[in-house]
């Protein structure tokens, strides 16, 4: 799973740098602390929800107040979205400076913390 996650990331990276040789994309990491650099990022979260929504949109069943139930649902569409959002989030770690390692262990730690609360009855 490491080297998958090590792919991933090293091709969005690549992808970032194609993007700033042939696009004109900004330099990163940004200065997370300036205006333009949180302005960057926030850029870069907003088309990352705008990911996340449309995939939602692929699921039919998931208004409470739908009487009738639609059984097909775009499964390759569905993921499409999801993984438009994760190459976004991959865009947003590298482009605040967040390393690899450093969202593997804050993912590990916050996973372990949610672990203990509803263990112990939060």
């Amino acid at each position: 799973m490491n080297d998958d996650l090590e792919r991933m990331w090293l091709q969005q990276l690549q992808f970032m740098k194609l993007l700033q040789r042939e696009r004109a994309f900004p330099d990163f990491p940004t200065d997370i602390t300036s205006q333009s650099g949180q302005q960057f990022l926030e850029g870069i979260s907003f088309h990352m929800m705008k990911e996340l929504f449309e995939a939602g949109q692929h699921l039919k069943n998931s208004k409470s107040h739908r009487a009738t139930e639609v059984k097909e649902v775009d499964r390759e569409a569905y993921k499409e979205e999801l993984v438009d959002a994760l190459h976004l989030f991959f865009e947003l770690c590298l482009a605040a400076g967040i390393t690899k390692e450093e969202l593997v262990i804050a993912y590990l730690e916050k996973g372990e913390k949610n672990t203990q609360r509803i263990q112990n009855g939060y």
